[in-house]
């Protein structure tokens, strides 16, 4: 008996997506990549002066923030875009965007109007610092929230000066914090029939993503200050060079530090009551952290991670990219989902990192190219071909 694909979790859901650059389109890759119908929404060519900003259409990042979308070129500056706009929301469930907050009023296609075509719809707006208060006008990008909400003056070795993040850690955060909201919205909607605003920005997710520093400060007044790679109130844990490069030690508590000493025969310092606890540990870090360095560079990192792994210690390497997806257990997990793209041929995408046993996420459609969808959609509300061309013509798809 041949077997069925499984359910898609959210092949019920249309997604109308006005998002661009990282955040929006990160929260609507999550609804697409568990079977939601998500329909990129892009102005023609030479409309849109940002145009670009995610770098080129068929580069790495276009193509791994769009997948399993469709695309539809449309002129929301013009009246017929949005009129055929508002019409398309008539049957969609959610509208994402992330515009500065007044663009989408001006557009005509703030939540009031959305609401009054579809009462259902659920809008979620992700913007740099909220859809009111004193910044709401200006332009998010994620480095600035990472300054504003804390995450750079933690970052770097003490002394340093503030440091950014390798990656756009307030731009993600804000996208799937958006789709958490969004799944909440729509759970709710099956009690009360009606949609709602779902609102974040970049600054409030970094600030949420500062979780135990950012109560730190907020419960017993610290300041919290960058530690390099040594954990902040925990040690040993963190970064050791070794006679060929580096690892990531972990000792959680004093079961660990016991069985630590041992991997590293070193069990006179289990002993000693400068370290046999856990406070003592971090209250004599500068003097143990120099005495564990030169422990560490007398032997290699693969010769450590073996010997801590026997004693049950946290441990591990310190991988570049090319490494992280040469791990076996990397590969175990399946997070490198292979994609077949007309113009690029075969090729790797980063999937989701959350499993579910009867309706994974899947990767079945590679990101589209802009407007590849446009008659496709326009046809299932009514319009033909001929209509196509002539709104084609006109510049408002």
């Amino acid at each position: 008996m041949t077997r069925s694909e499984p359910a898609k979790a959210l092949e019920h859901i249309r997604v109308l997506d006005l998002t661009r650059v990282r955040a929006g389109p990160t929260c609507c890759r999550v609804l697409a990549d568990f079977g939601a119908d998500v329909i990129k929404v892009e102005a023609p060519p030479g409309v849109d002066r940002n145009e670009g900003m995610s770098g080129p259409r068929h580069g790495y990042d276009m193509l791994n923030l769009h997948r399993n979308k469709r695309s539809l070129s449309l002129n929301l500056r013009t009246p017929q875009g949005r009129d055929l706009f508002l019409e398309l929301v008539r049957t969609a469930d959610v509208v994402v965007e992330n515009y500065r907050p007044d663009v989408k009023d001006r557009l005509g296609i703030g939540y009031d109007a959305l609401r009054a075509v579809n009462p259902r719809i659920i809008l979620a707006s992700i913007s740099g610092y909220g859809q009111t208060g004193p910044y709401r006008e200006r332009a998010g990008f994620d480095q600035i929230a990472q300054g504003m909400g804390g995450l750079m003056s933690v970052t770097g070795l003490p002394g340093q000066g503030p440091v950014r993040a390798g990656i756009a850690v307030a731009d993600s955060a804000s996208g799937l914090y958006a789709a958490i909201g969004i799944l909440v919205a729509l759970s709710e909607r099956d009690r009360s029939g009606e949609g709602q605003w779902v609102q974040t920005s970049l600054l409030e997710s970094q600030i949420a993503l500062m979780d135990f520093q950012a109560a730190r400060y907020l419960v017993e007044g610290e300041v919290p200050q960058p530690a390099g790679n040594d954990h902040p109130y925990s040690t040993p844990m963190g970064v050791m060079a070794t006679a060929d490069g580096h690892l990531n030690i972990g000792v959680g508590g004093d079961g660990q530090w016991r069985s630590f000493c041992r991997a590293i025969e070193r069990e006179d310092l289990a002993d000693a009551p400068e370290y046999a606890t856990q406070e003592q540990r971090f209250r004599n870090r500068p003097t143990l952290k120099p005495l564990l360095e030169e422990v560490f560079r007398t032997r290699k990192t693969a010769d450590w991670l073996a010997r801590l792994e026997e004693e049950g210690v946290p441990a591990g390497p310190i991988y570049r990219m090319d490494e992280v997806f040469a791990d076996p257990q990397v590969g175990h997990l399946g997070i490198a989902v292979p994609c077949e793209h007309p113009a690029r041929g075969a090729m790797r995408l980063v999937g989701q990192p959350v499993g579910l046993s009867r309706t994974p996420a899947r990767i079945e459609r590679p990101a589209p190219d802009a407007g590849e969808h446009t008659a496709e959609v326009l046809g299932a509300i009514g319009l033909s071909p001929a209509d196509v061309a002539a709104l084609k013509a006109q510049g408002i798809v």
